[in-house]
Formats: C-alpha cells, sequence, structure tokens
C-alpha cells in the first residue's frame, strides 16, 4: 500500500463555512447560485447531500451541471472516519485545482444525540487542511438535537449570510471543541474472540494473535500485514503514552476483524492522527499510518483511560 502525506510546502488552505436554512426551498435558494459561481471559476463542484436535495438541485441547474456526488459515510457513526473518508477524496479531486464541496445535514446520522456532527467537523478541520477546498455545510434551523447547532456554531471559521462569507466570532480549535465535547463510545461489542494483555515488550504477542486470526478470517498475506501494522502502532502508541500495560480484544466476523486497544492513560489529543505529518517530524506517524490502513479507526476517551476501536475488511 502507498503511503503518501502532504507536500512540505503545502499550506493550509481550506475555507470551511456554516449556513443555516428554514425550508427546502430556502436551502436550494442558496446552493444553486454556490454552484454557479464555482462553475464560473471553473472549479469542480463535489457534493454531500440527502438524495431529494441533490435531486432538486440537478433540476433547477440543468441535466448537463458537472456535479461530482461525494462517497457516503461508510461508518456514520465515526466522524473520525467520515473525515479521513472525505479527505482522500477530496486529495484526488483537488489535484486539478480548487474544489467547491457543499454538504447537508441529514438526520438519519445523527446518533443517539447529534454528536456525530460536532466529531465530523472538528475532524474535518484537521484532515482537510492543507487541501484548497471551499466547503460549506448547510443545517437546518430547527435540527432535533440542540448540540447540532452547538457544534456548527464551533467548528466553522465562516458563516454564509445573504450570499456573504463572514467571520464566526463563536469558533474555536477542532481540538478545544472536542475537548469540551467529548466523543461518544461507539457501540458495545459482545464477549471477544480473543483478550490480550501487554507491556511494551510483549508487543509481538499482540501482531501474533492478530495475525492468527486475520489469516482465519481469509485475509490476503498483504492485507493481514497491513492490519498487523495498523494494529501494532495503536498497540505501541497505548504502552508508550497510555501506562505500562494495555489490553487488546479482537473479534472475528463476517465483514473482517475488529480490534480494540484499552490503555488507562489519559488522552492528550482527541484527534490523533488526523493530519499528515511533516517529513521532518520524526514522530507522531503510528496512529495516521494506522487510519490509512484501516476501514475505521475511532478513538475516545472515559474515567477509565483511552480505547481505539479498529476495523479491517479482507
Amino acid at each position: 500500500m502507498r503511503i503518501t502525506g502532504a507536500p512540505a510546502h503545502t499550506a493550509p488552505q481550506l475555507v470551511h463555512a456554516a449556513a443555516y436554512h428554514s425550508s427546502r426551498t430556502d436551502l436550494l435558494a442558496q446552493l444553486v447560485p454556490l454552484v454557479e459561481h464555482a462553475l464560473v471559476r471553473d472549479e469542480r463542484v463535489a457534493l454531500a447531500l440527502h438524495p431529494d436535495t441533490e435531486a432538486a438541485l440537478r433540476t433547477e441547474l440543468g441535466a448537463g451541471a458537472p456535479l461530482h456526488v461525494l462517497a457516503p459515510p461508510t461508518e456514520a457513526g465515526s466522524g473520525q472516519t467520515v473525515a479521513l473518508q472525505r479527505g482522500r477524496e477530496l486529495r484526488e479531486l483537488t489535484r486539478d485545482g480548487p474544489v467547491t464541496v457543499l454538504t447537508e445535514h441529514q438526520s438519519e446520522l445523527d446518533g443517539p444525540d447529534g454528536s456525530f456532527w460536532t466529531e465530523l467537523d472538528a475532524a474535518v478541520n484537521v484532515a482537510l487542511a492543507e487541501l484548497p477546498v471551499r466547503l460549506t455545510c448547510f443545517f437546518p434551523e430547527l435540527p432535533l438535537h440542540q448540540c447540532v447547532l452547538d457544534g456548527a456554531a464551533e467548528n466553522h471559521p465562516h458563516v454564509l449570510v445573504r450570499g456573504g462569507l463572514h467571520p464566526n466570532t463563536r469558533h474555536r480549535a477542532p481540538r478545544e471543541v472536542l475537548t469540551a465535547h467529548p466523543v461518544a463510545p461507539p457501540l458495545l461489542l459482545g464477549v471477544p474472540d480473543v483478550t490480550v494483555s501487554f507491556r511494551s515488550w510483549q508487543l509481538q504477542d499482540v501482531r501474533r494473535a492478530v495475525r492468527s486470526l486475520a489469516g482465519a478470517a481469509g485475509f490476503t498475506d498483504d492485507r493481514t500485514e497491513d492490519v498487523v501494522l495498523a494494529v501494532n502502532e495503536v498497540a505501541t502508541n497505548a504502552v508508550e503514552h497510555g501506562g505500562p500495560a494495555a489490553e487488546l480484544h479482537v473479534w472475528a466476523t463476517g465483514g473482517g476483524l475488529v480490534c480494540e486497544v484499552h490503555d488507562t492513560g489519559a488522552l492528550a489529543d482527541p484527534l490523533p492522527g488526523m493530519a499528515s505529518p511533516h517529513p521532518s517530524e520524526p514522530r507522531g506517524r503510528g496512529l495516521w499510518i494506522a487510519r490509512q490502513l484501516c476501514d475505521l479507526l475511532h478513538v475516545w476517551s472515559d474515567d477509565h483511560g483511552t480505547h481505539v476501536r479498529v476495523r479491517a475488511a479482507p
């Protein structure tokens, strides 16, 4: 697998704005001119909208409008994972120049309390920071969960008002937002198929357990090594920064492997491994590499310590 980071000269270029709408009609009235202006600038336009909104927008613009539809979230419960997924896709789209991205809040992704959107937008600010992207996120004025609006207000440096961008005085740094609004834990799983307690000199036991289950689950040799490397990076981070001892849980499922690493340390950075490391940085690459190799990598913390869930398909 080829892993590439950001060019050393790349400066942050993301323009991230929140916008609000009172109805589908109001939403379309704001979307249409944004698309038209982007096309006049000869920019590509990428969408992450509700299917009904997308269909109405295409009707307004005409069938020939060149619109790219971003892939739907593969793991809606993890804003970290969705942000990385968007970052990979937009990295390819921006090879030919700036891209205008328009997204819409979709209530079916809210989860139990709507905090998914706060995590997603905070993670986007880190994962997309280096890309020439104009990203405008549309939210309803009255969502089901108030935290959707609170997160939108804190995560976006700009606000779209009557077609113009204005500075957002409530904006805060993404890690500050998530420190104040911690990431929720994912749904609990059943009893793991394998549990390994380990310390720094026992990382070979972690690698051995993952390699054995991956082989039994039908992973190719190359894919097995990807997953072993990813889990090893997470486990190494746990015993280096989280305390002398940690624990690995592994589940073999019909869709591949789920691995969790638990340690008793405090989580200093709520978004570890989200930004591609600078080539001159000798450390801090482990979790970033692991995120590139897995289908999901979700980090959260609680009173018991720091936890990382990794999911990988064959």
